[in-house]
């Protein structure tokens, strides 16, 4: 068996196109273009790679795009004063900031000073709360972009056993409320749960996001297995996820490439939670 690949480029593109016609009609009515600004602190190598990608999806269909990349020392109280700017900022819709942050920084803090009308990636605890309730608001646009892909494809995932690796707060747990609200049975792991392979096995839909370069074995894999790779990671001047991309695909039946998988449908979702904030306001 050979995967079929979960093209999340090819998505982009066409969604892209529509995108651009909404966007000319809203800016022909309210005079101005939707805008993000994204707040980056030190240095990743990952982080990077996806800010680059973020700026060039957004200039390529005319939006604002403000990026603010701060030293890796920098004072807590500057971000936050950064953020109470561009929560005034009539030309920003949303802010993101992106992870990871120093240890001097208090994430938690720094994420609610952010008004949740301009939290378009939905981890603010307020927008967390409205979606634990069901009431559909802004929301993890990884976890977005990763149902997008699968209804797209028309895959099923109701009634699958679904297995989540990864518990952070922007992928992990988001993506596993979704599973949850989508009818999947999902377990919860990390990278430093015993004999992960064991879970892998059983797993009908298997998420990976751990920031570990190919740490899953495609022999780990159950046959005929979704895959979704959210890693992206530098290896040797190469972007490569966190599943064995050779291995897995002769396991799996839908398998997502690192890059062009989910990095793609989450950009696409973070533009479409950005014009939902112009619109609101």
């Amino acid at each position: 068996m050979t995967a079929r690949i979960l093209d999340g480029n090819s998505i982009f593109r066409k969604m892209k196109v529509k995108i651009l016609k909404e966007i000319q009609l809203k800016v022909s009515v309210n005079d101005r273009r939707p805008g993000l600004a994204v707040i980056y602190v030190g240095k990743n190598p990952a982080s990077e790679i996806y800010i680059e990608r973020k700026f060039l999806a957004f200039k390529s269909l005319g939006l604002v795009f403000k990026s603010y990349n701060l030293e890796e020392n920098v004072h807590e109280y500057n971000i936050l004063k950064l953020i109470e700017d561009l929560n005034e900022d009539k030309e920003i819709d949303g802010i993101v900031v992106q992870l990871p942050v120093p240890k001097q920084i208090n994430y938690f803090k720094i994420i609610e000073k952010i008004n949740p009308i301009k939290d378009v990636e939905g981890i603010h605890p307020y927008n967390v709360g409205k979606f634990v309730q069901k009431n559909r608001r802004n929301f993890s646009c990884t976890s977005k972009g990763i149902i997008t892909l699968l209804k797209w494809y028309k895959i099923n995932i109701s009634g699958m056993n679904a297995v989540v690796i990864g518990t952070s707060n922007i992928v992990g747990i988001p993506i596993g409320m979704q599973l949850l609200l989508h009818g999947c049975t999902i377990t919860m792991i990390d990278k430093y749960t015993r004999n992960i392979h064991k879970y892998v096995k059983s797993a009908d839909l298997l998420i990976v996001a751990i920031g570990k370069p190919n740490f899953i074995r495609g022999e780990w894999i159950k046959n005929g297995a979704v895959v979704i790779d959210v890693g992206i990671n530098k290896l040797k001047n190469k972007i490569v996820g966190d599943v064995c991309y050779m291995e897995a695909k002769e396991k799996a039946s839908w398998i997502t490439p690192v890059p062009g998988g989910v990095g793609p449908m989450t950009i696409i979702s973070l533009i479409v939670n950005v014009i939902k904030a112009f619109e609101k306001k």
